[in-house]
């Protein structure tokens, strides 16, 4: 009898971890689909970077174009487009743009919708306030968590290190997906003398 219990119980665990992995695997197909069917997302932000918080809005264009505006005192504009990050900064009349390289930063891999299904399908499912959240650790040891909702399977946010090892937390609400976002929205400003 006490073998027959057993044999039972690890039936019981098996399926249990089973059910487990074909659900995980049942979210990230979820997510894929609805990623599938997204070209652009227009959404307002709010990102926490060592602990200042910034709100704003953006425009993101599949594959890897993301213009953002920042509500911030001195009012800024990011622009992503390719390989290059341009920032811009309005201070007391005086406009200064700055150039950075992205492609060190795992934040690249989150505007690529082919590298972003990978980054799906290579991460482990867990669940933050009832939302989906799935960690990815590439090979130079970066952690990405990414944040879905759990209904609609729609992105929320990210969570990264940047390669000055800041922790951004990026909060997203979308607006609106798939409007028609001419291409030069996304052109990077003139270099200031």
């Amino acid at each position: 009898y006490f073998s027959l219990m057993l044999k039972k119980i690890l039936y019981f665990i098996l399926l249990s971890i089973l059910l487990t992995q074909v659900s995980r695997a049942q979210i990230k197909n979820d997510i894929i689909t609805n990623l599938d069917n997204i070209e652009s997302i227009n959404f307002s932000f709010v990102q926490s970077t060592n602990n200042k918080q910034e709100i704003g809005e953006c425009l993101l264009l599949f594959p890897g174009k993301l213009k953002c505006n920042y509500n911030d005192r001195y009012p800024k504009k990011l622009i992503i487009n390719g390989k290059t990050l341009t920032i811009t900064i309005k201070k007391n009349e005086k406009i200064n743009t700055y150039y950075y390289p992205i492609s060190k930063s795992p934040f690249i891999k989150i505007l690529d919708k082919s590298e972003l299904k990978k980054i799906i399908n290579s991460s482990e499912v867990e669940y933050i306030n009832s939302n989906i959240s799935l960690k990815y650790i590439d090979n130079k040891n970066q952690t990405i968590f990414l944040l879905f909702d759990k209904n609609s399977f729609d992105l929320l946010g990210w969570f990264i290190n940047d390669q000055f090892n800041n922790e951004i937390k990026f909060l997203i609400n979308i607006n609106s997906k798939n409007d028609f976002i001419e291409e030069d929205t996304f052109k990077h400003p003139k270099f200031n003398n």
